[in-house]
């Protein structure tokens, strides 16, 4: 994601190489699920995900993309 630390929003890109079904969630850092940005089939390419931080105080958090067999998790920090 790009800027990392953040401040009210962040965007995240990915490329897929073949139609696959593609989940991307927002996790806090004791593994809950806060939101699901992404979850639906899509074509093969790259795609820009803009997040919208509104409702979500400062802090560490994670974000989790599977795509087939593909699994992917990385760190984000937003300061409020």
């Amino acid at each position: 994601n790009y800027p990392n630390p953040f401040n009210s929003s962040t965007k995240i890109s990915y490329s897929i190489s073949k139609s696959s079904f593609v989940s991307i969630k927002l996790y806090d850092l004791l593994g809950r699920e806060i939101k699901t940005l992404v979850d639906e089939k899509r074509a093969p390419g790259s795609y820009l995900l803009d997040i919208n931080t509104s409702g979500l105080s400062g802090g560490v958090y994670f974000i989790k993309m599977q795509a087939d067999d593909f699994s992917a998790v990385r760190k984000i920090v937003y300061l409020r």
